[in-house]
């Protein structure tokens, strides 16, 4: 008898169309005032009915690609910007460079590589560019007197934690900033601290854990297979396989930055802090996919690519994340069946009256833990947050909640789920390669995740008091 399998997120979005889809024959079709975008409380009222029958859930996921045409895009671009950039071996070579100079140093090699992974995973989700990692940092630690457990915390915990302390990654803050109709730079305080504190608290987990492994190797949870890992791993450290950190990749890796710079720069509002000084550009997912795209373009000349190579890297790249783009049609297409059916505001109206009674900072916990176990169902956080955020985010006002909180929220259960997920294809992609035991990986981990699921808390409660 076959196991049963969890069904990909494309099946489980459009289960969800057909259901909505059938809940417009029976909720009430009702819609709010709106005033900048936001529903004005205490407006709700009825309006006509429209049921949506077969032929609107098959134009459901065609429409939702053309509401969600400038994140899809957006996506696209991003991922032919990395492929050029991956093309490139800069990145792979950096952190080859900085892994060879901190051998023989290799407890100075957990913090940095962790730093190094965090703000990768909290600028552009670093996170399936980890797995080339794996074959070069493992044999280091275990020649080093560590094991496998360790290496994969210094990869998996640091770019993880980079990715639920998301700055402005455009796949998990910038999508969900998107729908929620704020700007990407809104939060951006809380959500560094965050980072900050976190990527700290989970290169001291990774440190206190080596350093018991270090001084009584039978400390290791993986302790019955030290003998046959060394067998395994230190004859093939694969290191000559990464490229050298040479003049032009350092060029490249400037480039990289500044591109990621100039982001954070175009969509910060200034003029909304109070900040005259420094003009606000008001950028979003247009600007922003041009600025990715001149990047792509310079980080391939500044390459010596030539033009066949740039394009090639570009697409291959995009193809990469096309999925990814579908994932958002998918899901915007649920809203599109809740609008045209007219119960969108109905949905509200049943949140608002729930809501009445609870605290800002009730509001902000719940949604949070609600977030959870959604991460489970819909392991894709560009779909999860283009189903939510036009739900969720104008909850958040009905509760007094910034929307920017909303995200942080979002971001943050997703973050903790991605750490241990087996739907993961990173996780279980990096367990294979370390060949450590799922049930190990979730041994040594359910402390930390107990760990971040109160700090992350904490964070949220002080979002809602600041």
């Amino acid at each position: 008898m076959s196991k049963f399998k969890m069904p990909s997120a494309y099946t489980i979005l459009f289960i969800i169309i057909i259901v909505v889809a059938a809940m417009t024959w029976f909720v009430p079709a009702g819609e709010y005032e709106m005033e900048n975008d936001k529903p004005v409380p205490g407006t709700y009222h009825t309006v006509e009915e429209n049921p949506q029958g077969v032929f609107d859930v098959i134009m459901a996921p065609v429409k939702g690609f053309y509401d969600a045409v400038d994140v899809a895009l957006f996506i696209i671009v991003i991922g032919g910007f990395l492929g050029v950039t991956m093309e490139s071996g800069a990145i792979d070579a950096g952190i080859a460079a900085v892994t060879e100079a901190l051998q023989g140093k290799e407890r100075w090699m957990i913090p940095i590589l962790m730093i190094l992974f965090g703000i990768g995973g909290s600028t552009y989700g670093m996170a399936e560019e980890t797995i080339a990692f794996y074959p070069l940092i493992i044999p280091i630690f275990i020649a080093a007197g560590y094991d496998t457990v360790t290496a994969v915390s210094v990869i998996l915990l640091g770019a993880g934690m980079g990715v639920l302390g998301s700055t402005v990654n455009p796949f998990a803050t910038g999508i969900a900033s998107g729908f929620a109709k704020i700007s990407l730079g809104s939060g951006i305080g809380l959500r560094l601290l965050i980072l900050f504190l976190g990527e700290a608290l989970a290169i001291g987990f990774t440190m206190n854990y080596a350093k018991k492994v270090k001084q009584n190797p039978e400390n290791s949870l993986v302790y019955n297979q030290r003998e046959e890992n060394k067998k395994h791993f230190l004859h093939k450290t694969d290191q000559e396989e990464f490229p050298e950190l040479t003049g032009r990749r350092k060029l490249i890796l400037a480039i990289f930055a500044l591109t990621f710079g100039i982001m954070i720069f175009g969509v910060i509002p200034f003029e909304d802090l109070g900040i005259h000084a420094v003009p606000t550009l008001w950028w979003w997912f247009g600007e922003l996919t041009g600025l990715f795209l001149v990047g792509a373009i310079s980080i391939g000349f500044v390459g010596g690519m030539k033009e066949k190579k740039i394009v090639s890297s570009f697409v291959d790249g995009a193809r990469d994340l096309l999925g990814v783009a579908l994932i958002v049609a998918v899901s915007r297409g649920i809203t599109v069946v809740m609008n045209n059916g007219n119960i969108s505001g109905t949905v509200l109206h049943y949140g608002e009256s729930m809501l009445s009674g609870l605290s800002s900072l009730s509001f902000t916990l719940l949604t949070y833990v609600f977030y959870i176990p959604m991460s489970f169902l819909i392991p894709s956080t560009s779909g999860l947050a283009t189903l939510s955020m036009p739900i969720l985010a104008p909850l958040g006002d009905f509760a007094n909640v910034g929307r920017e909180l909303v995200v942080t929220a979002y971001q943050s259960a997703s973050g903790i789920v991605n750490l241990v997920t087996p739907t993961s294809g990173v996780v279980m992609g990096a367990l294979a390669i370390a060949r450590l035991n799922y049930g190990k990986w979730l041994k040594h981990v359910w402390k930390f995740l107990l760990i971040v699921f109160v700090f992350t808390s904490i964070m949220l409660s002080l979002g809602v008091i600041m």
